[in-house]
């Protein structure tokens, strides 16, 4: 059964299509929220909220956009919102941070892969939520700028924008050698 076989018979309250279809888009929609928020704890509850308000949704689901654009668009606005209430929250201490377990999950298969990614979601986390957003669904979901407009709702020319500053300021980020260009590109002058 396709895509829209499963969204069909979920609408129609089939649960078991329900299951498979959410089940099929749960580790991207997941990689996506991970890559937005920057952490573990904050991506498990956006992509939680994202799932629910697929599922909340579903029957108003008109088919304009493919299902995987529109629950993109629902993982980032779920992200961004989990982005606004940590700034709500305390900071942790020292001592949670040096003393916290490590994060659950699957591990990669390599130390230097492990270490590439940390350094890819540590450098994503200093951009400001615009420029991560773009550059996380270009770079990392791989769709393209008709896609990304539609998920963000801003014009095509602005996703361009925004993933070719965040890119830019990525680069002395990876590179280890943060300087001037490591400001947000909205704080740039």
């Amino acid at each position: 059964m396709g895509e829209d076989e499963l969204v069909a018979a979920a609408q129609g309250g089939d649960r078991r299509a329900l299951d498979t279809l959410l089940r099929t888009h749960h580790d991207r929609l997941y990689a996506v929220c991970r890559r937005l928020t920057g952490n573990d704890a904050d991506a498990a509850d956006a992509t939680q909220e994202t799932l629910l308000a697929v599922v909340r949704g579903l029957p108003r689901f008109d088919g304009r956009s493919r299902f995987t654009t529109w629950s993109y668009r629902i993982a980032v606005n779920a992200s961004l919102d989990e982005l606004r209430r940590r700034r709500r929250r305390p900071e942790p201490g020292l001592d949670e941070v040096l003393f916290a377990p490590p994060p659950g999950g699957a591990q990669d298969s390599s130390a230097d892969a492990s270490v590439e990614r940390l350094d890819v979601d540590a450098a994503l986390t200093r951009l400001a939520p615009d420029f991560r957003a773009a550059v996380v669904l270009r770079d990392l979901c791989g769709l393209d700028y008709a896609e990304i407009a539609t998920i963000l709702e801003i014009p095509p020319g602005t996703v361009r924008s925004r993933i070719a500053r965040g890119r830019a300021a990525l680069v002395p980020l990876l590179s280890g050698n943060p300087g001037r260009s490591a400001q947000r590109p909205s704080e740039r002058p």
